[in-house]
């Protein structure tokens, strides 16, 4: 009778243990064609917000992604330690979901490759993914870079065309030197 007591205290103690909580699903749909992010909490739309994704130059890379890492006070050591607040970062090559200053430009492309959100937005959505996990949060980013988005001047001022010329396919191209008779 003495054996069956200990067993019974461990089956009540087990009993008795809260349980572990149950993580939510997150999931993150960028759109780099309309610009825009929807962050589902087990399935239910929780946030939709503008974003700026890659310039054509420095496109964001589309597919299916679960981030690796989280940083809330990151630099970026390749763009001039440029702030990226409330990083999420979800490529080898340093592609991240993160807060930018420059919010004049969220709804069109104006990145080096990351997904730029408001200060505010950045740090909701960083919050969500610490608390429910990364292992519970995927990113899918999908759509196509608009066309004559990139910067051609150091300043963002808009694509140098200085040096495209007028050019003729039947004088200058595969079609110089013959002739509509031949």
């Amino acid at each position: 009778m003495r054996e069956w007591i200990p067993s019974t205290w461990l089956l009540l103690g087990a009993i008795a243990l809260p349980a572990p909580a149950l993580s939510a699903e997150i999931s993150i749909s960028v759109n780099k064609t309309t610009q825009r992010m929807t962050v589902l909490v087990d399935g239910v739309e929780r946030y939709s917000w503008p974003v700026s994704t890659g310039t054509t130059d420095y496109s964001t890379p589309t597919g299916a992604f679960t981030p690796s890492r989280l940083s809330r006070e990151h630099f970026s050591r390749e763009w001039d330690n440029a702030p990226m607040p409330h990083s999420i970062f979800f490529t080898d090559a340093g592609h991240a979901i993160h807060g930018s200053r420059v919010t004049g430009r969220l709804g069109s492309p104006a990145s080096h490759g990351c997904i730029r959100l408001s200060p505010t937005n950045a740090r909701i959505l960083f919050n969500l993914v610490q608390a429910e996990s990364l292992g519970n949060t995927r990113i899918e980013v999908t759509g196509f870079d608009p066309i004559g988005t990139a910067f051609g001047s150091a300043h963002g001022g808009g694509l140098n065309y200085s040096r495209l010329i007028s050019f003729d396919p039947l004088k200058d191209g595969i079609m110089a030197g013959s002739s509509p008779t031949q």
